[in-house]
């Protein structure tokens, strides 16, 4: 389970302080897929940052399985997989040799790992390349890879930060095909995209950000009942409108 407390994350820029996340809370049970929705600059980025433990918040605290990032970051982080879009791949080592390589970073026994990337090679159609550096992969190879990377250590928990960015409608399908993996797995998970027309596909719930605050949560039949609108996307739009924001704004 995965639970934010009123997280506070401010950063200077010149001489004005920018308030990136706003006591932000809310939670994630586990088979749970939360999107944590927005559009760039919105504040997820930071906030999954915090998760992780990799930023520290000005106050407040997030708990992954019961353990906060702020005072037990190496507990957290060995029950966290994190999917980015900026994730990359070791060019230099084969698919096996990378997949073992975290393993071990996460300390998972190495018969473990053993046994388990040959599940995930299933899984995921990399039978056939587990000896292939990973610099000749296609792509969708490397996709591939990065996502049963996140899973070589079996983490209760899931973070993906705009998982389908860059991707073609067959890569966008992966990773879909994955988040359900994962909730059928009973993992709590979290999807962080501006693209709210892939999230509403896929999530079970959501929290609509925007300028670091939650300013809606629920089902999407909550948020078409509290916002009289059928869809993510007229969801934000008619927000920003009532706010005086438009297509022009600065």
């Amino acid at each position: 389970m995965i639970v934010v407390h009123e997280l506070l994350k401010r950063f200077r820029a010149a001489d004005e302080k920018i308030v990136a996340v706003n006591n932000l809370s809310f939670s994630v049970a586990a088979g749970e897929v939360y999107g944590l929705l927005g559009p760039n600059g919105a504040g997820k980025t930071t906030t999954i940052r915090m998760i992780v433990g990799l930023l520290k918040a000005d106050s407040g605290y997030a708990e992954v399985d019961g353990y906060r990032s702020s005072t037990e970051p190496d507990a957290v982080k060995s029950r966290l997989g994190l999917v980015s879009a900026n994730d990359g791949v070791y060019p230099w080592l084969s698919v096996r040799e990378m997949l073992l390589f975290f393993g071990d970073l996460y300390g998972v026994p190495h018969e473990v790992a053993v046994v388990r990337l040959e599940h995930l090679a299933d899984t995921f159609g990399l039978q056939k390349i587990l000896e292939r550096r990973c610099a000749n992969l296609s792509t969708g190879q490397k996709q591939r890879v990065i996502l049963a990377r996140g899973l070589i250590h079996d983490p209760p928990v899931m973070l993906l930060d705009e998982p389908t960015r860059g991707l073609d409608v067959i890569g966008s399908k992966v990773v879909f095909d994955y988040i359900a993996l994962l909730r059928d797995q009973n993992k709590a998970v979290i999807v962080c995209t501006h693209r709210l027309d892939e999230a509403q596909r896929l999530c079970d719930r959501f929290g609509l950000l925007h300028a670091g605050q939650l300013w809606r949560e629920g089902t999407i039949g909550e948020l078409q009942a509290a916002t009289g609108c059928d869809t993510l996307v007229d969801m934000f739009l008619g927000f920003l409108d009532e706010q005086g924001f438009s297509a022009n704004s600065s």
